[in-house]
């Protein structure tokens, strides 16, 4: 059994996170039912990573890299900074494609909205402390007040299986 740095084991983390998550779902839209597999979804619970990717002007998909992130039931949450190019693209219109836990895990795809609201952004935060050790040291982790002064942009993405 995998443990995560506060010696919880994965089961008691995922019970902990998404009681932390406290329905981040549902302070942005509602979910669509059915659209994730229960293994994809136990797989965004246990991985430390999702891979992202977008696409490209010309329609070719970027680079896939790892994110820390968390998840609620069909919507994946994560930070990047502003002037990235996945930011720019999401900006531009692309959609986000994630491979769950490795480059070749299952592939989920959706619409990236930005995500201003203070409040969801520290629970996210608080999310993050409870799944990533170094954000409970106060590192890494999604700060409403980096969003608002522009350091930080936050995403929700609604996903589906491929």
């Amino acid at each position: 059994m995998t443990l995560n740095p506060k010696g919880r084991g994965a089961a008691r983390a995922a019970v902990a996170l998404a009681v932390t998550l406290g329905g981040l779902a549902s302070m942005v839209n509602a979910s669509r039912a059915g659209t994730v597999s229960p293994k994809t979804k136990e797989l965004l619970q246990s991985s430390s990573y999702i891979y992202t990717a977008t696409e490209r002007k010309d329609g070719a998909v970027s680079e896939s890299v790892p994110i820390w992130f968390v998840c609620d039931g069909e919507k994946v949450f994560f930070t990047t900074s502003p002037d990235s190019w996945k930011a720019k693209r999401i900006a531009r219109g692309s959609p986000v494609i994630i491979n769950v836990g490795s480059k070749d895990g299952p592939k989920l795809t959706g619409k990236a909205t930005k995500v201003t609201d203070p409040a969801l952004i520290d629970r996210m935060g608080q999310a993050y402390n409870d799944k990533y050790w170094i954000a409970w040291m106060g590192f890494f982790r999604p700060r409403s007040d980096r969003v608002t002064s522009g350091k930080t942009v936050a995403y929700v993405v609604d996903v589906e299986e491929q």
